[in-house]
């Protein structure tokens, strides 16, 4: 379950799918108080230089790994894209988180044209319109029918018992993708346009020089990183509540190396002008806001003990 924020509702109606609350999200509050007793900590607002060569150091690799695959069989194909592939594509989608948040330049539009470049090896377009509902969720935390990082009432009620939710966690990046298709659908704009068309483009480009098993490893990078996956954990990890009292939950681990530092999630959403390699100096400024903080030491971990409670 998570928390959802709407309208007062009657005593015992709806009770059972989230955590519902009629309260401000407890982020900007934190916010507010953190700067008026530490505002040094807007030094480390501000753009991340490194963002763009790591960025194109990743998208180089996985397509490079996807040329060396073009007559490989397909257990090596999908070995590949599940032990190495997956981790390079799970990265570029929170690259693309990062740049969402203009963490990589000042100016918006480049930050963009990057997204779109962390974008190639997704295999699927989605840079442009994942900005489009991601800054919903941080503006609208929970809020009913506008927050689309948590689950629907749909997905709640359908997903019930072990076995479904198996099935969902594997296919959770598809409930991610498609939920505000379905539930909040947004008109595509002009940088959707750009973004579809150099995607399809690359896509179309790897198939005739390539093959098929070139671009199938790409998206099976995607999808198997997306499922059941260490990394993958971060999706259940972050806002899917097991303190009533908390909403929003870190990770001090080491995948965070890989994941542009999402897991520091609480200092992110505190904090989302802070780019992900110096959110950890947050903690060390102001320590005494997190150390009461229930968090995790593992993604992977997660899978084994939340599964029977997810959602």
């Amino acid at each position: 379950m998570g928390w959802r924020r709407g309208e007062e509702r009657e005593e015992g109606v709806m009770a059972a799918d989230f955590f519902w609350s009629y309260t401000d999200e407890p982020h900007a509050s934190r916010r507010r108080q953190i700067l008026s007793q530490y505002p040094q900590i807007k030094e480390l607002f501000g753009p991340d230089p490194w963002a763009f060569p790591k960025v194109t150091v990743v998208v180089l690799l996985q397509l490079y790994t996807a040329t060396l695959l073009h007559d490989a069989g397909w257990l090596k194909i999908l070995a590949t894209a599940y032990f190495f592939g997956s981790f390079l594509n799970h990265n570029l989608f929170l690259a693309i988180h990062e740049l969402s948040h203009n963490l990589a330049f000042s100016t918006p539009a480049y930050n963009r044209w990057l997204g779109i470049l962390a974008n190639l090896p997704v295999g699927v377009p989605m840079s442009v319109t994942f900005q489009k509902y991601h800054l919903e969720h941080h503006r609208f935390q929970g809020v009913d029918g506008i927050d689309m990082d948590i689950p629907s009432l749909t997905e709640t009620r359908m997903v019930t018992n072990v076995v479904a939710k198996s099935i969902w966690v594997i296919f959770q990046l598809l409930f991610y993708a498609f939920r505000p298709v379905f539930l909040k659908p947004k008109p595509p704009g002009y940088w959707e346009f750009i973004n579809f068309s150099i995607q399809i483009a690359l896509d179309i480009t790897i198939v005739y020089f390539w093959g098929w098993k070139s671009f199938a490893y790409l998206i099976l990078s995607t999808f198997v990183g997306g499922g059941m996956h260490p990394m993958a954990g971060h999706f259940i990890s972050e806002h899917y509540v097991f303190n009533p009292d908390q909403e929003t939950y870190s990770y001090y681990g080491p995948l965070n190396f890989l994941t542009w530092h999402v897991g520091y999630h609480n200092e992110h959403h505190d904090f989302p002008r802070i780019p992900g390699n110096k959110l950890h100096k947050v903690r060390e400024v102001a320590p005494e806001y997190y150390q009461g903080l229930a968090s995790y030491k593992s993604w992977s971990q997660n899978f084994g003990f939340v599964l029977p409670f997810v959602l």
